[in-house]
């Protein structure tokens, strides 16, 4: 099962107006809610991987021990920051896309 932190909660949403308000590139409002949605499906099936890879990014390492990589595109890619329990839940904690990472 996959839970989602008050913080990754307020990241989604934060990704979302951002892509609704992007000034580099304007996206129509469908476009954004699939991109959107993509995000969370994937967010949302972290639980059925087979292997968890652990965080390696010293930003990502402070907020969880594993990290799953969408890439998105060959410019963007988002790190999903969790932890796991001893039954496989998953707990997302925040998730960040490259660009933040990076600086």
């Amino acid at each position: 099962m996959v839970f989602y932190s008050n913080q990754a909660r307020i990241d989604l949403k934060n990704i979302f107006d951002g892509l609704l308000s992007w000034s580099k590139h304007q996206l129509e409002f469908n476009h954004v809610m699939l991109y959107h949605g993509e995000i969370l499906k994937i967010c949302n099936s972290v639980d059925n991987k087979s292997f968890h890879f652990n965080s390696q990014y010293d930003i990502h390492k402070r907020f969880g021990q594993k990290v799953h990589t969408y890439k998105r595109s060959k410019q963007t890619h988002w790190y999903i920051i969790y932890n796991l329990d001893a039954h496989g839940n998953v707990y997302i904690q925040r998730l960040f896309s490259n660009h933040i990472t990076a600086g």
